[in-house]
């Protein structure tokens, strides 16, 4: 299969900086789009996939799976896309279409595995799949989504990770005009759980450990902030909410949370992967039918859902954009949660 040279950045290696670099990009096929890169979000899986924290990089690695662009070439039988026309690319390129969870448009959900946007298995050549730090991209038709022209297009990059992880959940447990919806954590995840839920008339709350987070969170759109490390503003809310979206990346204590949902009430995981320490405490779930859950992104049609409803109601990201050499630097502030909420690449820098 013909392909061209792109330029990108990425890792060679787990220890190593991200660095300018040229990657194979194949030449567009009867069903595919190429995208110019106008903007790319920085999510906590590009710098996890980078440093091999989770095993399995393949390198070099191109992160980047928050993508914004301007359509350039679509294949022979390309219907829906034009050139010229503003689009994205989320987490998913490819997914096998035929099984159950793909043709309930739960391509997420994959039973063969999906194909992310970037680490994962280029079918037509055979390497890994490279993502958003680049030039351009070349996606299957069915996994580009078209962008609302009314909404700032770097703002809108993180929605297609950040967003569909958080409106998932909101859609599939049901939130609507009176739903009580509590956050657990206020990042770029957090943020979009609190414009989401807020855009589909719930009530929301941010549950945080700190008093510093209260002016930000009834900015975003909260109605109240509950200080989760005391004790009395957490009996408060017992038996309180309908859905909490947990986006908290890393191991700690779910059980208080538990105790403020209502009855039929669900802590939905979307931050954390692993062995939860302390355990669960089942008395409380068994005592009030609650539940605990994880969610994983979206499907397709749930993303394009996701992102006419932000069309129609005005939301985007609160995003820092950055120039692609600052990348690095990016990284080590993520780690410390120093951006409000989101980085966004702007692509002209490359």
């Amino acid at each position: 299969m013909e392909t061209t040279i792109v330029k990108a950045y990425g890792a060679a290696a787990s220890d190593a900086d991200l660095n300018q670099m040229d990657i194979q990009r194949r030449v567009v096929t009867a069903k595919d789009v190429e995208i110019e890169i106008l903007y790319c979000g920085v999510c906590h899986s590009d710098l996890h996939t980078a440093r091999n924290d989770w095993g399995g990089t393949v390198y070099p690695a191109v992160p980047g799976h928050e993508i914004v662009g301007k359509v350039t070439k679509v294949g022979s039988e390309v219907k829906r896309f034009k050139v010229g026309e503003l689009v994205g690319v989320g987490c998913l390129v490819d997914s096998c279409r035929t099984c159950d969870s793909c043709k309930k448009d739960l391509e997420q959900y994959c039973l063969t595995g999906f194909t992310g946007t970037y680490n994962g298995k280029e079918k037509y050549l055979g390497t890994q799949t490279f993502g958003g730090y680049s030039e351009k991209i070349v996606v299957d038709d069915h996994f580009v989504l078209k962008v609302p022209g009314n909404l700032d297009a770097a703002g809108v990059a993180p929605l297609l990770c950040a967003g569909i992880t958080t409106w998932s959940p909101l859609k599939h447990w049901g939130v609507k005009k009176g739903s009580k919806v509590a956050v657990v954590g206020l990042g770029g995840l957090g943020h979009m759980a609190i414009k989401l839920a807020k855009g589909l008339g719930a009530s929301v709350t941010l549950f945080s450990r700190s008093e510093g987070k209260t002016e930000d969170a009834k900015k975003l759109g909260a109605d109240a902030v509950v200080i989760s490390t005391d004790p009395g503003q957490m009996k408060s809310v017992r038996g309180k909410f309908d859905l909490i979206i947990d986006t908290v990346p890393y191991v700690h204590d779910v059980n208080p949370y538990v105790g403020t949902l209502t009855i039929n009430g669900t802590l939905v995981l979307v931050g954390y992967l692993g062995e939860l320490d302390p355990m669960l405490n089942s008395v409380p779930m068994i005592m009030g039918r609650k539940s605990v859950s994880g969610s994983l992104i979206g499907g397709i049609a749930e993303t394009q859902e996701m992102l006419d409803f932000c069309g129609k109601h005005n939301i985007v990201s609160d995003i820092e954009i950055i120039k692609m050499q600052d990348i690095n630097q990016a990284y080590e502030r993520m780690i410390k949660s120093d951006v409000k909420y989101r980085f966004v690449i702007d692509m002209a820098s490359l």
